[in-house]
């Protein structure tokens, strides 16, 4: 019987991927957040009612009936009222005992949901009181094993609604039965489109594009929703701001949740202003929200904003200290002014609040590298790998640790993982060539530099290091093409920035210069090198070089041997001497 009222609930346009009918759908989220709030799916109930909030009211005759009753829903209806208030208060174990028997959907749903709850908590707070954060968590939800058998006669037998399936899902994702769990979680969208639930699982499990494409999901608006999210996930951000962006034509501008993905979306390509617009204007509307400020605060972690971060915490502290996102927040605030051992206590309360919360370890991971604690770092990081295998920050951070420990091998492989997973992160590139120079494939090391120019570097660094490649090949041209691109690439920025290769390279190019026998375009860099402090010698010694030279109408090539200079305390007598190869001044500080 159950199966069959959710289909005439579900109404016309649930089945249909257009948005043409939005007081249609209004309807159908006030509905599906009732119904997910009978069932105690309170994240559920919370995304369709935010999602509703962001449509225009209803007028009265149009507001959605409250779900029809079934004779079995009736038979069930004490036990249900008493156990849901149970169930509201945590109290799961005394819930299901009055649940016993029950027949309805609803009620067998709050049964075994109470259960598997109950199970969690049990785990939780097992968790909380034996391990440190950093100790594998070996404790097990005890009630999973008894759920999969009992949900999976269900199943066999169609007995399971959308919310059944969602829960069988669950639990078959639990027992880490991935496969069998994808397949329940699209069965659970196909029967019920309108419960986020089940499409947040999905976004959980797919690790892939390819694994999205072989998925035979509804054609329903909130498949709309859930693609924009996985892209996110993915990185495949393009398509996500083009999902996001059709999503608010369509008539959902006002809303939290897409503001908040999008912000979200520019924070994981890095456009950090872009993000921290989005994040200023997404607080103005809803002051009060704590989900997504851990991402807003590793922004102005990332720029260095003390005040704003400052503030960003103490007014979280203030919302709900105990949640996991302030945890995060105050964390990243202790570590931008460098005091880590408190950052990474604050990590782990985070963790202690809900140890499946990914960027903790991470972050967590950092702070034991800040305290060059790589053991512990190493245990975070693969502690986030398991909680998400795409968490491309928790890849690189072991490449670090092990590039610490003078290990390129490792550091190679984790690179690469990193680098799978941001084909367009610049930094993930000059890590991986950094690494390939040490191991001596120098041809390899090239194609990273060059690449991670061609994707747009963020830390300018990627032609410098691929100069010093072809200067250390004797590729002289090569290392002086490289040379003025970096150049050019810094100044066309705008922003001079306090640069330590600026004068390595303008010195190069002066001796390279030199060495062509270019005295305008040699005479050109040296004076560039005279505004450095580490190459001002260097600079007009070479200019006073220069002058000679034309002086004498430059007779004398043949003393020039070498192409470079004379160490600065020479430079004073113009004896053309042997001279010094360059020094690699990225390493020493003026």
């Amino acid at each position: 019987g159950g199966a069959g009222g959710m289909a005439v609930a579900a109404g016309p346009a649930a089945g249909s991927g257009d948005f043409s009918d939005l007081r249609e759908i209004k309807k159908q989220l006030l509905s599906v957040a009732e119904r997910s709030r009978e069932r105690g799916l309170q994240h559920s109930g919370k995304w369709a009612s935010e999602l509703a909030f962001a449509l225009d009211p209803l007028p009265l005759s149009e507001l959605p009936p409250p779900p029809a009753l079934t004779e079995e829903d009736a038979r069930d209806l004490d036990a249900y009222t008493l156990a849901k208030s149970y169930f509201d208060l945590k109290e799961y174990d005394r819930a299901a005992y009055f649940l016993r028997g029950c027949k309805s959907q609803k009620a067998y749903f709050l049964y075994m949901y109470s259960r598997y709850l109950s199970g969690e908590k049990k785990k939780d707070d097992e968790t909380v009181d034996s391990l440190g954060p950093l100790e594998k968590g070996q404790v097990k939800n005890e009630a999973l094993r008894e759920l999969r058998v009992e949900l999976s006669k269900k199943h066999k037998a169609r007995e399971l609604d959308g919310f059944g399936l969602y829960l069988y899902g669950v639990v078959l994702r639990k027992l880490d039965l991935v496969k069998e769990a994808i397949d329940v979680f699209v069965e659970a969208a196909h029967v019920l489109p309108l419960h986020w639930g089940a499409w947040l699982e999905l976004c959980n499990l797919i690790t892939d594009k390819e694994m999205l494409k072989f998925l035979s999901l509804p054609d329903t608006w909130m498949k709309e929703f859930f693609l924009a999210h996985i892209y996110t996930e993915l990185q495949l951000i393009e398509e996500a701001l083009q999902k996001y962006q059709s999503l608010i034509d369509a008539g959902f501008s006002k809303s939290t949740y897409i503001i908040s993905q999008i912000a979200v979306a520019y924070h994981n390509i890095r456009d950090i202003d872009k993000a921290l617009s989005i994040f200023s204007e997404l607080r103005k509307q809803d002051p009060y929200r704590i989900e997504n400020m851990d991402t807003f605060s590793n922004l102005l972690y990332v720029r260095s904003m003390k005040p704003e971060l400052s503030y960003l915490a103490h007014n979280l502290c203030e919302i709900d200290k105990y949640r996991v996102e302030t945890c995060c927040v105050i964390g990243n605030y202790y570590s931008l002014r460098s005091q880590h051992e408190k950052a990474a206590l604050y990590f782990q309360r985070a963790l202690k609040l809900n140890p499946r919360y990914l960027g903790a370890w991470t972050l967590m991971g950092h702070e034991y590298m800040e305290m060059k604690n790589t053991s512990a770092a190493i245990q975070a990081y693969r502690h986030a790998i398991e909680v998400n295998k795409r968490d491309y920050r928790a890849w690189y951070g072991l490449g670090q640790t092990y590039e610490i420990l003078k290990m390129p091998f490792y550091c190679l492989y984790y690179y690469r993982r990193a680098h799978q997973l941001r084909p367009n992160d610049s930094r993930m590139l000059v890590a991986l060539g950094e690494c390939y120079e040490k191991l001596n494939q120098l041809v390899e090391a090239k194609k990273c530099y060059w690449r991670a120019y061609a994707v747009g570097d963020v830390e300018k660094m990627a032609l410098v290091k691929l100069a010093k490649l072809h200067e250390q090949l004797n590729e002289s041209e090569q290392a002086a093409q490289c040379y003025i691109k970096y150049i050019q690439d810094i100044y066309s920025c705008g922003e001079l920035v306090e640069h330590v290769e600026v004068s390595t390279a303008f010195r190069y190019l002066a001796q390279y210069y030199f060495k062509c026998k270019l005295w305008d375009e040699a005479s050109a860099c040296a004076q560039k090198c005279c505004a450095f402090n580490d190459t001002r010698e260097e600079g007009k010694a070479l200019l006073r070089q220069i002058l000679q030279l034309r002086n004498q109408g430059e007779t004398s090539s043949t003393d020039i041997a070498a192409p470079f200079f004379l160490p600065a305390s020479l430079s004073a007598n113009n004896t053309p001497t042997r001279r010094v190869s360059p020094l690699n001044l990225s390493s020493v500080t003026p």
